[in-house]
């Protein structure tokens, strides 16, 4: 069995709490509870869980310190990797949940309910709305998304919710340097730089992972991100 307090910190100098491993637990175990009912991950393996869930969350405080009052968003959040387990363990970041889908919005407030998480809150919506909506565009210290889309579609919807300065990280599997050479215009048209490609290596497993970090640099022109579905079908390529 995975013991997830001892590779947190092995790995990313991560200490975690007994009350935070408590509700890290509980989290998974509401997430298998509603599985059986609602597709929420192909991932049930307590052990996969741990490392292919948990354990690449938090692989994300190797990008940012988490200061005290950032603002955190985690775009297409699906089941809420990675963003609830870096609100479970930084209490004092204020992190947003973005989904499109209704049902797995019901899912993550039952668990912010449940775990009593004050720093934690939803939000249903496309990421292209949201990014037009002025409460959230140009709002967020640290911009995240996980197997949401290529990055030249992904920077779209990630970096005009970014304050100039903040950070939009794409969690990648092998295809991260491809996807960021694809990604030039993208990054010159929203006005962001490509920081680095940081690789990751989780326990038992038998490949890498990859934090695509890029940084906001200008003001993102306001025809940005275009129309619901746009992105996809004309991506800035």
């Amino acid at each position: 069995m995975i013991d997830i307090v001892q590779q947190a910190k092995d790995l990313f100098s991560l200490t975690i709490t007994p009350e935070q491993h408590n509700a890290l637990q509980q989290y998974a175990n509401l997430l298998l509870e509603w599985n059986s009912h609602t597709n929420l991950t192909a991932i049930t393996d307590p052990n996969e869980m741990a490392v292919r869930h948990f354990l690449d969350s938090m692989s994300l405080v190797t990008v940012s310190p988490f200061r005290d009052g950032s603002n955190v968003i985690d775009v297409g959040t699906g089941a809420g990797f990675p963003g609830l387990p870096l609100a479970i363990l930084f209490p004092q970041v204020h992190v947003t949940l973005m989904d499109s889908t209704g049902k797995k919005i019901n899912f993550l407030e039952h668990v912010i309910k449940t775990l009593g998480l004050k720093n934690t809150r939803t939000l249903k919506a496309r990421a292209e709305e949201a990014g037009q909506i002025s409460h959230y565009r140009a709002h967020y210290d640290l911009v995240v998304a996980r197997a949401v889309a290529r990055l030249p579609i992904l920077l779209e919807y990630l970096l005009p919710l970014a304050r100039i300065g903040g950070l939009c990280v794409a969690m990648k599997g092998s295809t991260a340097q491809q996807e960021a050479a694809d990604s030039q215009k993208a990054l010159k048209e929203l006005r962001g730089v490509l920081k680095v490609i940081q690789p990751v290596q989780l326990p038992t497993l038998d490949y890498l992972h990859y934090l695509v970090i890029v940084e906001k640099t200008g003001k993102t022109p306001a025809k940005y991100p275009r129309s619901p579905g746009t992105p996809t079908k004309h991506p800035l390529v």
